[in-house]
């Protein structure tokens, strides 16, 4: 879903939580995820929910959708443009890149890309405040760098996503590799 540049954040995201069949009210005791038939919960914490205000931000200025691929790109952008002191947006953002590496990398190599080469909420403003939500969709996208092309991927672009590939992978695989070792030392 895109939205309209004279928008503003606020009335751009309500049609987003309406679009995606949220209710916008962040009060939700777990966080649940389909994948297929297997539905994958976890507590939503505080720190998640701080993130997850800004995160839904960006979806609306990006244009990146909720789809599994959608939430990689986001994801990826997110990383690329810097997460700040957000543990929660590393930690989530790390899952996404990598299933997104799996289900779509060159939209998520591209979407990191971007991200290198733009700014995000969590660095800019750390917090929803009401002036963002009274910006238009347009203005707080020009003040991102989000209006502009997408830039060819230099060395540094490709050196820092590799980077993070590999530590999105490891993170992933850490509790198997955990589990593996242990096996290994108990026969």
């Amino acid at each position: 879903m895109t939205y309209d540049d004279t928008l503003t954040i606020e009335d751009a995201r309500q049609r987003y939580f309406t679009a995606n069949g949220f209710d916008g009210s962040y009060g939700e005791r777990w966080v649940k995820l389909k994948a297929g038939p297997i539905t994958i919960a976890f507590p939503n914490a505080a720190g998640r929910v701080r993130a997850v205000k800004l995160h839904d931000l960006h979806h609306v200025v990006t244009g990146y959708d909720t789809t599994w691929t959608g939430e990689a790109e986001i994801g990826a952008w997110e990383l690329a443009s810097g997460c700040a002191g957000f543990f929660w947006a590393w930690y989530l953002n790390l899952s996404a890149l990598a299933v997104g590496l799996t289900i779509a990398p060159r939209e998520v190599f591209r979407a990191f890309v971007r991200g290198r080469h733009t700014r995000n909420l969590y660095r800019v403003e750390g917090e929803v405040r009401e002036a963002t939500l009274r910006r238009s969709v347009g203005d707080l996208r020009g003040a991102l760098g989000l209006a502009r092309p997408v830039p060819a991927a230099n060395v540094a672009d490709v050196a820092v996503f590799s980077a993070f590939a590999v530590a999105s992978a490891l993170m992933l695989l850490s509790p198997l590799l955990v589990i593996a070792w242990a096996a290994i030392h108990w026969l």
